[in-house]
């Protein structure tokens, strides 16, 4: 495999700019001048670099399929019986929701010895208490991911930052469209999606090494892939590749003996676009049903895509119990915590009018409903596939196959419907959401958004948050968050030290103390309400940007 040795002079200068790449071996990306915000880089030491494809790197082949025998095998390990070391696994679910836990287990008896070095290919790599993908990283199975978000999965996080494991991040809903191009025959799209961050210029390292004993840097085994760009209407996009799997390993409610699927909710989220994308897809069936049982009308994934049927033995597990809160069981004295975020939830269920359209992100956002006006309706979208989600359920309520972005339990409203990841975000990317509210760990002058990670320290992933800033033109996003951080740092700040998710986004920023309204276009925050005990002289203190005050400073309650 062809190596290359990036210069020390080479990476100095990459990291004064996250914009410009000036190593003459890597193809040089232009975007807008002088007006984009500068990103900080990971403050690490390059050192030898495999350029390496995501999948188009020359392995083994997939299973062989033999036409007109039958697709049902009589247990999960039959099925994966001859799956080669080097495979590129396509692993449907959300979370824990739709999962295939029976096949992975499966997978995992192989043992390392006689399957090894995976790719996989997943929106999360299963939880830290395990569940998912998480037994086949432990068991040093896999040995690259491709995924959009780790969350709390501590262990996986602990493997990248020591080097022992290789991650592409890529965000939510660019990882489903590039799996349904790859289905599709697609070899490549262009979306906005990354644009002026630091996935867009490839600074995101794939593979960290040891720390480097002279400058006490991580050194980069593996750097990230620039995307190339071009402009359509005034406006940058950027290039991403088609992602195709050998194997697709998924799980389905019914499945009849031709291997046509029918999912449940939100257990479609992976489940379609993957099983279509690869050489040979396995679906484990929580009932197998003869051929016809399944109406026409409820076929989500067709049996031309489907190869081996195993029966699922394995339990679904549900990752986030959450219910409904009874009446007066939380009479008691709030914190002063809760008190700040009931705050910014009741301020930023304004930003949701009778009608809308919207997507809650997790945490202070997921409030915001329980304040809207009885008669307010509006249309809640969960990026894993639900419009029309409700409130948290009862014990009755409770569904394994109903989750929200946060992978928690949620109910439907009258009306709802369920989709694919692949469909979601084209809702989103496509301009047809209202609103979309956000968390931050910072957010500039000029709306720029950095809230996915912290480098050296917090590796979480973006997930769905850099698609749904894509489009800030057609789909207003607010930003809710507490005014300082935990250590009691400014969140809003002149210019975003941190990552950047979005540049030039956030059109109105929410928190405990005030409402900015952000010019986006010139640049600027407007002071327009304070809240109740607040002053002006306190948001100066706790602000690290300028801002001009409002002639009309209104107030938040």
């Amino acid at each position: 495999m062809a190596t290359r040795r990036i210069s020390t002079a080479c990476l100095a200068q990459s990291n004064r700019r996250a914009n410009a790449f000036l190593c003459t071996s890597t193809p040089r990306i232009h975007f807008r001048p002088t007006s984009l915000p500068q990103t900080r880089h990971f403050q690490t030491t390059s050192i030898r670099f495999e350029q390496q494809a995501n999948t188009s790197a020359k392995r083994d082949p997939a299973p062989k399929i033999i036409r007109g025998q039958s697709k049902v095998f009589k247990d999960a390990d039959a099925a994966v019986k001859d799956l080669k070391s080097g495979a590129v696994i396509l692993s449907a679910g959300f979370g824990l929701c739709g999962t295939a836990e029976t096949i992975i287990a499966a997978l995992e008896r192989r043992g390392k010895d006689g399957l090894n070095n995976l790719t996989a290919v997943s929106n999360n790599a299963g939880a830290a208490g395990g569940g998912g993908l998480s037994p086949l990283v432990a068991s040093g199975q896999i040995e690259r991911l491709i995924l959009s978000f780790l969350g709390a999965n501590k262990f996986l996080e602990k493997k990248y930052l020591s080097g022992e494991i290789a991650i592409e991040l890529c965000p939510q809903g660019t990882i489903a469209e590039r799996i349904r191009a790859g289905g599709a025959g697609i070899p490549a799209f262009f979306t906005p999606t990354g644009i002026n961050t630091l996935l867009q210029s490839g600074d995101i390292p794939v593979r960290l090494g040891p720390v480097d004993k002279v400058t006490g840097k991580s050194t980069i085994l593996e750097k990230g892939k620039p995307r190339e760009t071009r402009i359509f209407d005034g406006k940058v996009y950027g290039m991403e590749e088609a992602i195709k799997g050998d194997v697709a390993i998924l799980r389905a409610w019914k499945v009849d003996e031709a291997g046509n699927c029918q999912f449940r909710y939100t257990t479609k989220a992976f489940g379609q676009v993957m099983g279509k994308a690869a050489k040979v897809t396995i679906v484990e069936a929580e009932n197998i049903v003869p051929v016809g049982d399944i109406h026409p009308d409820n076929v989500h994934l067709q049996g031309i895509y489907v190869d081996r049927i195993v029966p699922s033995t394995v339990e679904k597990v549900i990752e986030i119990w959450k219910l409904k809160e009874v009446k007066g069981q939380d009479e008691g004295k709030k914190s002063e915590a809760l008190l700040r975020r009931e705050r910014i939830a009741r301020r930023t269920s304004k930003e949701l009018k009778h009608g809308y359209y919207v997507n809650l992100g997790v945490g202070i956002p997921t409030l915001a409903p329980s304040y809207l006006d009885p008669e307010t309706k509006v249309w809640i979208q969960s990026e894993n596939g639900l419009l029309g989600m409700g409130p948290y359920p009862t014990d009755d309520e409770i569904d394994a196959d109903i989750i929200n972005a946060g992978k928690e339990t949620v109910t439907m409203v009258p009306g709802a419907s369920t989709f694919d990841s692949a469909e979601s975000f084209a809702m989103i990317r496509g301009g047809h959401i209202d609103v979309s509210v956000l968390g931050a760990l910072q957010v500039s002058a000029n709306g720029d958004l950095a809230n996915f990670m912290i480098p050296g320290k917090v590796f979480k992933g973006m997930g769905g948050a850099m698609d749904l800033v894509g489009n800030p033109d057609q789909t207003k996003i607010v930003v809710a968050t507490e005014h300082v951080a935990k250590d009691g740092s400014a969140k809003i700040v002149e210019n975003c030290a941190l990552p950047l998710t979005g540049a030039r986004c956030v059109s109105t920023i929410i928190t405990d103390l005030c409402v900015f309204e952000v010019d986006r276009v010139k640049g600027g925050l407007t002071l327009t309400e304070l809240a109740p005990g607040a002053d002006v002289e306190e948001v100066r203190s706790k602000t690290d940007a300028k801002f001009a005050v409002a002639d009309d400073v209104k107030s938040m309650e």
